[in-house]
């Protein structure tokens, strides 16, 4: 057990504004990177998926965090197929040829098109329905280090490591 220095009241709790911070974003088109890539097995336990955490960077509602599945190894031939040409999206926007390691593809920028879903659990959610490279997104080059000459760190290396936790929204 543990004991605070002072009690603290209801009364100084802030109230919520109304800021809808899991309200779901409005249907359309977003520019967003991807920060981060987890390798999960199905439900069912055949077949694996990418779960994506993407970050909105525009035009609107910078900050807040979208999520996508991507099918990699399924035994429906048409999920698959589908899943394998999002994953080509997601090596394109971190400007790889090939993939072994997940973490290759941080830091890629994503042109995502998002839709609201009735979702009988949970209600209304956003579902990112298509995910495209972003063109001339700055992962296809490396980004220049503070002294401004190039780094030979890959581009999601160097953006990670320029994001400070206080900066992050939430």
């Amino acid at each position: 057990m543990a004991f605070l220095d002072t009690a603290i009241s209801m009364d100084d709790i802030p109230k919520d504004e109304g800021e809808g911070l899991f309200e779901p974003i409005p249907a359309g088109t977003y520019e967003a990177i991807l920060q981060g890539v987890d390798l999960r097995t199905t439900k069912a336990g055949t077949g694996q998926y990418l779960a994506c955490r993407l970050d909105v960077t525009g035009p609107t509602h910078q900050g807040r965090v979208l999520w996508a599945n991507v099918n990699i190894a399924n035994p429906n031939p048409t999920a698959e197929g589908i899943g394998r040409r999002q994953l080509g999206e997601l090596m394109k926007a971190a400007g790889i040829q090939s993939v072994q390691d997940t973490d290759q593809l941080l830091g890629g920028r994503l042109s995502l098109g998002v839709q609201i879903k009735e979702d009988e659990k949970y209600g209304k959610r956003n579902e990112v329905k298509k995910m495209a490279a972003k063109p001339g997104g700055a992962s296809a080059a490396p980004m220049p280090s503070a002294s401004g000459a190039k780094s030979s760190a890959p581009p999601w290396a160097a953006k990670k490591e320029a994001v400070a936790e206080e900066d992050i929204p939430f």
